[in-house]
């Protein structure tokens, strides 16, 4: 098994910065490509970014390319994501999520991923 916790959320004025972590903890040899996700309240829980296990590939959804920046540090067993010019509409509870080693699946999307965080609140406003 794997535990995920995310930290580094908060509230943060339009246009500013955040970086969120995920620490991994258990049987973190298991772990694969990982990614963020975000749900805003009253919606689906959709893809944000992702990186596979040794970092060579990363994947981000649209709306955040060239602000958001995902990266991982697996000596210390670490997930992150550097959120500049961040934007009202990003609003959302943030989940971290991993896949297990040797499972094939599209980057973005939720089945790949078989353990997943509960989230930290990122709220953007003035």
């Amino acid at each position: 098994q794997v535990q995920l916790v995310e930290s580094g959320g908060g509230l943060v004025q339009p246009g500013g910065s955040l970086r969120l972590s995920c620490a991994a903890y258990g049987r973190t040899g298991d772990i694969g490509a990982m990614g963020w996700f975000r749900q805003a309240s009253g919606s689906e829980r959709i893809f944000v970014a992702a990186i596979t296990r040794n970092g060579d590939t990363t994947n981000y959804v649209d709306s955040v390319k060239g602000r958001f920046t995902i990266s991982r540090d697996n000596a210390k067993n670490m997930l992150y994501q550097q959120m500049n010019n961040l934007r009202p509409g990003t609003t959302a509870v943030y989940s971290c999520a991993a896949a297990v080693r040797k499972t094939y699946a599209a980057l973005d999307s939720q089945q790949l991923y078989t353990y997943w965080g509960h989230g930290t609140q990122v709220t953007v406003s003035s």
